[in-house]
Protein backbone atom coordinates (compact mmCIF):
# COMPACT_ATOMS: atom_id res chain seq x y z
CA UNK A 1 0.00 0.00 0.00
CA UNK A 2 1.22 3.16 -1.13
CA UNK A 3 1.67 6.13 1.79
CA UNK A 4 -0.63 8.86 1.93
CA UNK A 5 1.00 11.87 0.15
CA UNK A 6 2.96 14.14 2.35
CA UNK A 7 1.07 17.63 2.81
CA UNK A 8 3.20 21.10 3.57
CA UNK A 9 2.11 23.45 5.89
CA UNK A 10 3.12 26.96 5.84
CA UNK A 11 1.97 29.07 8.36
CA UNK A 12 -0.80 27.13 9.44
CA UNK A 13 -2.01 26.75 5.96
CA UNK A 14 -2.22 23.68 4.19
CA UNK A 15 -0.23 23.46 0.41
CA UNK A 16 -2.85 22.46 -1.81
CA UNK A 17 -2.47 22.88 -6.21
CA UNK A 18 1.05 25.14 -5.86
CA UNK A 19 1.51 27.03 -8.99
CA UNK A 20 4.74 26.78 -10.51
CA UNK A 21 5.76 29.40 -13.41
CA UNK A 22 8.84 27.54 -15.62
CA UNK A 23 10.93 28.34 -18.78
CA UNK A 24 13.57 29.70 -20.22
CA UNK A 25 15.46 32.88 -18.67
CA UNK A 26 13.38 35.87 -19.83
CA UNK A 27 10.55 33.75 -21.50
CA UNK A 28 8.10 36.15 -19.39
CA UNK A 29 7.69 34.05 -15.93
CA UNK A 30 8.57 37.52 -14.45
CA UNK A 31 5.44 38.68 -15.73
CA UNK A 32 2.92 36.27 -14.85
CA UNK A 33 4.56 36.05 -11.16
CA UNK A 34 3.26 39.68 -10.91
CA UNK A 35 -0.17 38.99 -11.87
CA UNK A 36 -0.49 35.62 -10.25
CA UNK A 37 1.29 37.78 -6.53
CA UNK A 38 -1.19 40.58 -7.12
CA UNK A 39 -4.30 38.06 -7.14
CA UNK A 40 -6.46 37.36 -4.12
CA UNK A 41 -5.32 34.47 -2.53
CA UNK A 42 -2.07 33.88 -3.86
CA UNK A 43 1.57 33.68 -2.53
CA UNK A 44 3.91 33.23 -5.15
CA UNK A 45 7.48 33.74 -4.55
CA UNK A 46 10.48 33.88 -7.42
CA UNK A 47 13.99 33.99 -6.87
CA UNK A 48 14.32 33.68 -2.96
CA UNK A 49 17.76 32.42 -2.13
CA UNK A 50 16.82 28.85 -0.24
CA UNK A 51 15.33 27.74 -3.69
CA UNK A 52 18.10 29.05 -6.17
CA UNK A 53 20.65 27.20 -4.09
CA UNK A 54 18.94 23.79 -4.77
CA UNK A 55 17.72 24.28 -7.97
CA UNK A 56 21.58 25.20 -9.16
CA UNK A 57 23.06 22.55 -7.29
CA UNK A 58 19.92 19.87 -9.22
CA UNK A 59 21.51 21.87 -12.06
CA UNK A 60 25.01 21.13 -11.93
CA UNK A 61 24.56 17.52 -10.69
CA UNK A 62 21.25 15.81 -12.06
CA UNK A 63 22.19 12.38 -10.75
CA UNK A 64 21.37 14.18 -6.95
CA UNK A 65 17.12 13.71 -8.37
CA UNK A 66 18.07 10.32 -8.94
CA UNK A 67 18.87 8.93 -5.55
CA UNK A 68 17.26 6.74 -3.95
CA UNK A 69 15.50 7.59 -0.54
CA UNK A 70 13.72 11.16 -1.81
CA UNK A 71 16.82 13.30 -0.25
CA UNK A 72 16.08 15.10 -2.97
CA UNK A 73 11.97 15.39 -2.65
CA UNK A 74 12.43 16.87 1.32
CA UNK A 75 15.21 19.38 0.36
CA UNK A 76 13.29 21.12 -2.58
CA UNK A 77 9.65 21.05 -0.47
CA UNK A 78 11.70 22.27 2.86
CA UNK A 79 13.52 25.24 0.69
CA UNK A 80 9.99 26.36 -0.61
CA UNK A 81 8.26 26.01 2.79
CA UNK A 82 11.19 28.39 3.84
CA UNK A 83 10.35 30.57 0.93
CA UNK A 84 7.13 30.97 2.00
CA UNK A 85 7.21 31.65 5.12
CA UNK A 86 5.64 35.28 5.69
CA UNK A 87 6.78 36.39 8.85
CA UNK A 88 8.15 39.71 9.82
CA UNK A 89 10.98 40.82 7.55
CA UNK A 90 10.75 38.17 5.08
CA UNK A 91 10.40 40.13 2.10
CA UNK A 92 14.26 41.72 2.87
CA UNK A 93 15.63 38.47 1.37
CA UNK A 94 13.79 38.78 -1.76
CA UNK A 95 15.11 40.16 -5.49
CA UNK A 96 14.10 43.21 -5.97
CA UNK A 97 11.93 41.52 -8.80
CA UNK A 98 10.11 39.83 -6.18
CA UNK A 99 9.27 43.07 -4.12
CA UNK A 100 8.22 44.66 -7.17
CA UNK A 101 6.41 42.32 -8.36
CA UNK A 102 4.45 41.89 -4.72
CA UNK A 103 4.31 46.03 -4.69
CA UNK A 104 6.68 45.83 -1.52
CA UNK A 105 7.47 49.46 -0.48
CA UNK A 106 8.43 48.44 3.05
CA UNK A 107 9.53 45.58 5.17
CA UNK A 108 6.87 43.75 3.65
CA UNK A 109 5.68 41.03 4.05
CA UNK A 110 4.10 41.24 0.76
CA UNK A 111 0.84 38.76 1.65
CA UNK A 112 -1.19 37.89 4.95
CA UNK A 113 -1.65 34.45 6.14
CA UNK A 114 -5.14 34.62 6.46
CA UNK A 115 -5.68 35.15 2.50
CA UNK A 116 -3.42 32.77 1.96
CA UNK A 117 -5.45 29.59 0.15
CA UNK A 118 -2.90 29.08 -2.82
CA UNK A 119 1.33 28.86 -3.01
CA UNK A 120 3.97 29.11 -5.60
CA UNK A 121 7.10 30.29 -7.03
CA UNK A 122 8.03 31.83 -10.45
CA UNK A 123 11.99 30.79 -10.60
CA UNK A 124 11.70 29.85 -14.23
CA UNK A 125 14.92 27.45 -14.01
CA UNK A 126 12.66 25.09 -11.61
CA UNK A 127 12.16 23.43 -15.42
CA UNK A 128 15.25 21.43 -14.49
CA UNK A 129 13.63 20.11 -10.89
CA UNK A 130 10.09 19.56 -12.68
CA UNK A 131 10.45 15.64 -11.60
CA UNK A 132 11.32 16.25 -8.09
CA UNK A 133 8.52 18.97 -7.81
CA UNK A 134 5.85 16.77 -9.33
CA UNK A 135 6.99 14.33 -6.77
CA UNK A 136 6.70 16.87 -4.09
CA UNK A 137 3.75 17.96 -5.21
CA UNK A 138 1.54 15.39 -7.11
CA UNK A 139 -1.49 17.71 -7.45
CA UNK A 140 1.00 20.78 -8.81
CA UNK A 141 -0.01 23.34 -11.00
CA UNK A 142 2.47 23.96 -14.24
CA UNK A 143 2.58 27.31 -16.23
CA UNK A 144 5.23 27.08 -18.71
CA UNK A 145 6.39 30.18 -20.72
CA UNK A 146 7.82 29.54 -24.46
CA UNK A 147 9.62 32.94 -26.49
CA UNK A 148 11.48 32.90 -29.63
CA UNK A 149 15.16 32.50 -28.38
CA UNK A 150 16.42 35.10 -30.40
CA UNK A 151 14.55 37.39 -28.26
CA UNK A 152 15.59 35.62 -25.60
CA UNK A 153 19.35 35.43 -26.18
CA UNK A 154 18.88 39.69 -26.93
CA UNK A 155 17.46 40.06 -23.10
CA UNK A 156 20.10 37.70 -21.70
CA UNK A 157 22.83 39.16 -22.84
CA UNK A 158 21.66 42.54 -21.74
CA UNK A 159 21.61 40.54 -18.36
CA UNK A 160 24.67 40.25 -16.01
CA UNK A 161 22.94 38.37 -14.12
CA UNK A 162 21.84 36.00 -16.47
CA UNK A 163 25.07 35.71 -17.76
CA UNK A 164 27.04 35.33 -14.78
CA UNK A 165 26.10 31.11 -15.14
CA UNK A 166 28.37 31.15 -18.64
CA UNK A 167 31.75 31.67 -17.34
CA UNK A 168 34.21 28.70 -17.98
CA UNK A 169 34.08 28.13 -14.52
CA UNK A 170 30.78 26.84 -14.74
CA UNK A 171 32.11 23.37 -16.34
CA UNK A 172 33.78 22.10 -13.47
CA UNK A 173 35.00 19.11 -12.21
CA UNK A 174 31.89 18.15 -10.62
CA UNK A 175 29.41 18.91 -13.74
CA UNK A 176 27.60 15.91 -15.08
CA UNK A 177 26.93 15.41 -18.28
CA UNK A 178 24.22 15.45 -20.39
CA UNK A 179 24.06 18.76 -18.80
CA UNK A 180 20.18 20.38 -19.63
CA UNK A 181 20.84 23.79 -17.63
CA UNK A 182 23.92 24.58 -19.76
CA UNK A 183 22.70 22.71 -22.82
CA UNK A 184 25.57 20.36 -22.85
CA UNK A 185 25.57 17.15 -24.03
CA UNK A 186 28.68 15.76 -23.42
CA UNK A 187 32.03 16.30 -21.64
CA UNK A 188 33.57 15.78 -24.88
CA UNK A 189 31.84 19.09 -25.78
CA UNK A 190 33.44 21.28 -22.94
CA UNK A 191 36.06 22.69 -24.76
CA UNK A 192 33.93 23.63 -27.57
CA UNK A 193 31.12 25.46 -25.03
CA UNK A 194 33.78 27.69 -23.12
CA UNK A 195 35.03 29.26 -26.14
CA UNK A 196 31.99 29.74 -27.76
CA UNK A 197 30.49 33.04 -28.08
CA UNK A 198 27.87 34.66 -25.37
CA UNK A 199 24.86 34.23 -27.73
CA UNK A 200 25.75 30.89 -28.68
CA UNK A 201 25.96 29.66 -25.18
CA UNK A 202 22.66 31.45 -24.95
CA UNK A 203 21.38 29.64 -27.79
CA UNK A 204 21.98 26.64 -26.09
CA UNK A 205 20.37 27.28 -22.79
CA UNK A 206 17.20 28.32 -24.70
CA UNK A 207 16.93 24.92 -26.95
CA UNK A 208 17.58 22.50 -24.16
CA UNK A 209 14.92 24.63 -21.94
CA UNK A 210 12.36 23.90 -25.09
CA UNK A 211 13.57 20.42 -25.34
CA UNK A 212 12.38 19.68 -21.53
CA UNK A 213 9.37 21.60 -22.38
CA UNK A 214 8.42 19.58 -24.83
CA UNK A 215 8.70 16.76 -22.82
CA UNK A 216 6.99 17.75 -20.02
CA UNK A 217 4.17 18.32 -22.12
CA UNK A 218 4.39 14.48 -22.96
CA UNK A 219 4.62 13.85 -19.88
CA UNK A 220 1.71 15.55 -17.02
CA UNK A 221 -1.75 15.45 -18.11
CA UNK A 222 -4.01 18.75 -19.38
CA UNK A 223 -4.84 19.78 -16.14
CA UNK A 224 -1.82 20.29 -14.82
CA UNK A 225 0.28 21.42 -17.38
CA UNK A 226 -0.89 25.14 -19.40
CA UNK A 227 1.71 26.22 -22.03
CA UNK A 228 1.72 29.85 -22.81
CA UNK A 229 4.14 31.37 -25.76
CA UNK A 230 5.03 35.08 -24.27
CA UNK A 231 3.86 36.53 -28.09
CA UNK A 232 0.72 35.62 -27.44
CA UNK A 233 0.62 37.17 -23.38
CA UNK A 234 2.33 40.11 -25.19
CA UNK A 235 -0.16 40.75 -27.66
CA UNK A 236 -3.48 39.50 -26.22
CA UNK A 237 -3.04 39.66 -21.89
CA UNK A 238 -6.50 39.70 -21.40
CA UNK A 239 -7.06 36.02 -23.46
CA UNK A 240 -3.88 35.04 -21.45
CA UNK A 241 -5.13 35.89 -17.86
CA UNK A 242 -8.63 34.34 -19.05
CA UNK A 243 -6.78 31.11 -19.89
CA UNK A 244 -4.89 31.20 -16.77
CA UNK A 245 -7.87 31.97 -14.76
CA UNK A 246 -9.72 28.74 -15.94
CA UNK A 247 -6.67 26.61 -15.88
CA UNK A 248 -6.49 27.27 -11.97
CA UNK A 249 -9.36 27.86 -11.80
CA UNK A 250 -8.97 31.23 -9.88
CA UNK A 251 -9.38 34.69 -10.65
CA UNK A 252 -5.50 35.97 -11.34
CA UNK A 253 -5.69 39.96 -12.20
CA UNK A 254 -5.37 41.35 -15.38
CA UNK A 255 -4.47 44.36 -13.91
CA UNK A 256 -1.06 43.35 -13.21
CA UNK A 257 0.08 42.14 -16.62
CA UNK A 258 -1.50 44.98 -18.39
CA UNK A 259 0.40 47.68 -16.06
CA UNK A 260 3.35 46.43 -17.24
CA UNK A 261 5.87 47.66 -19.82
CA UNK A 262 7.28 44.16 -21.28
CA UNK A 263 10.11 43.44 -23.37
CA UNK A 264 8.71 44.38 -27.33
CA UNK A 265 8.55 41.28 -29.53
CA UNK A 266 10.85 40.96 -32.24
CA UNK A 267 13.07 43.49 -30.52
CA UNK A 268 16.21 41.10 -31.66
CA UNK A 269 16.20 42.44 -35.08
CA UNK A 270 17.44 45.54 -33.68
CA UNK A 271 19.59 44.01 -30.53
CA UNK A 272 21.83 41.05 -31.79
CA UNK A 273 24.20 41.43 -34.49
CA UNK A 274 24.03 39.72 -37.55
CA UNK A 275 26.90 37.08 -36.58
CA UNK A 276 24.70 36.74 -33.46
CA UNK A 277 21.66 36.00 -35.21
CA UNK A 278 23.02 33.38 -37.74
CA UNK A 279 24.68 31.57 -34.61
CA UNK A 280 21.74 31.59 -32.65
CA UNK A 281 19.75 30.18 -35.51
CA UNK A 282 22.13 28.07 -36.13
CA UNK A 283 22.41 26.31 -32.65
CA UNK A 284 18.63 26.42 -32.61
CA UNK A 285 17.32 26.06 -36.17
CA UNK A 286 15.09 22.79 -35.25
CA UNK A 287 13.51 24.27 -32.29
CA UNK A 288 12.66 27.73 -33.56
CA UNK A 289 11.07 26.32 -36.78
CA UNK A 290 9.44 23.79 -34.41
CA UNK A 291 7.81 26.08 -32.52
CA UNK A 292 7.23 28.40 -36.07
CA UNK A 293 9.78 31.28 -35.42
CA UNK A 294 11.34 30.23 -38.28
Amino acid sequence: MRPPPHILVVNGIKVRRPVFVLGAPHSGADLLARALKRSPGFHVTMGRTAVAHVVYAFARRPSIMRRKGGGAVRVLRDALAEAWQIIPGACAECPASCREAGAVTGAGPCASPAGIVRFGDANPDLLYSAPVLLQAFPDARFVQLIRDGRDVTADMLADRASMSWSRPGMLSDETEFPNPFLGVNASEHRDKWTTMRPAGKCALRWRSAVRLSAALRQELPRDQLLTLRYEDMAASPGETIAAISGFLETRVSKVALYGTTAPKVGAWRARLRPDDVTLVEKIAKEELTRLGYL
